[in-house]
């Protein structure tokens, strides 16, 4: 599991977290969040289980942290990929590209995002649980923003038609997503070959025809 995709600036040398989302994470994928017992993260981690809550106070709260360091990354790698694109079209080839280009340990954190999706839609009682919650809600509506402004930019500039932008980044990311929920590193179909399917079916979808086609 990728420990940079799990890290973050306040992790210090010492800190146990980045470990112990990277092996949640593996369990989670194995068998499910539910089936996945508390203290086997903190067994494969080779820490005592009362240790885990100088991190996290509970399972639900480890995997809220790993649903928002995934779609901080889908943000950060969406605006790295765009960053002085010359054009639009560029744009939305770049960031559907990015967002396939991961390895296959943020495959499986996607995964664990899309299957427990819904846990971001009531409020938690626990506050440090609810402060995860928001916060990948607020993910939410950022990244949904950068797709549409690409879009927007799109419109403005003759090369998409005018239609919705939020309704056409959400179609997008939802293709985009869908993904996560079939594919399986090691599989038949290389992901790849899958981005580039993807992103012709995301150009056409803009841009009503694929201009490299």
């Amino acid at each position: 599991m990728s420990i940079e995709s799990l890290t973050e600036a306040e992790d210090g040398p010492r800190s146990k977290r980045p470990a112990i989302l990277a092996v949640a994470v593996e369990c989670f994928g194995e068998v499910g969040y539910e089936a996945t017992k508390w203290a086997e993260i903190a067994d494969r981690v080779g820490i005592g289980h009362t240790a885990l809550y100088h991190y996290f106070e509970s399972k639900a709260h480890c995997l809220l942290t790993i649903m928002r360091l995934g779609l901080r990354n889908s943000d950060r790698a969406f605006r790295e990929a765009t960053e002085g694109t010359p054009t639009a079209l560029a744009a939305l080839r770049a960031a559907v590209a990015a967002a396939c280009a991961i390895p296959p340990s943020e495959v499986q954190q996607n995964r664990i995002l899309q299957a427990n999706i819904a846990l971001l839609a009531n409020e938690r009682a626990s506050k440090r649980e609810e402060d995860e919650r928001l916060a990948c809600r607020a993910l939410v509506v950022k990244i949904e923003h950068n797709w549409a402004e690409l879009l927007e930019r799109g419109i403005a500039t003759g090369e998409f038609p005018d239609r919705d932008p939020l309704l056409m980044a959400r179609s997008i990311l939802g293709m985009i997503v869908g993904v996560w929920r079939w594919y399986r590193p090691g599989g038949t179909l290389e992901l790849d070959a899958i981005a580039g399917f993807i992103e012709g079916c995301c150009v056409r979808m803009v841009a009503e025809a694929d201009p490299a086609a």
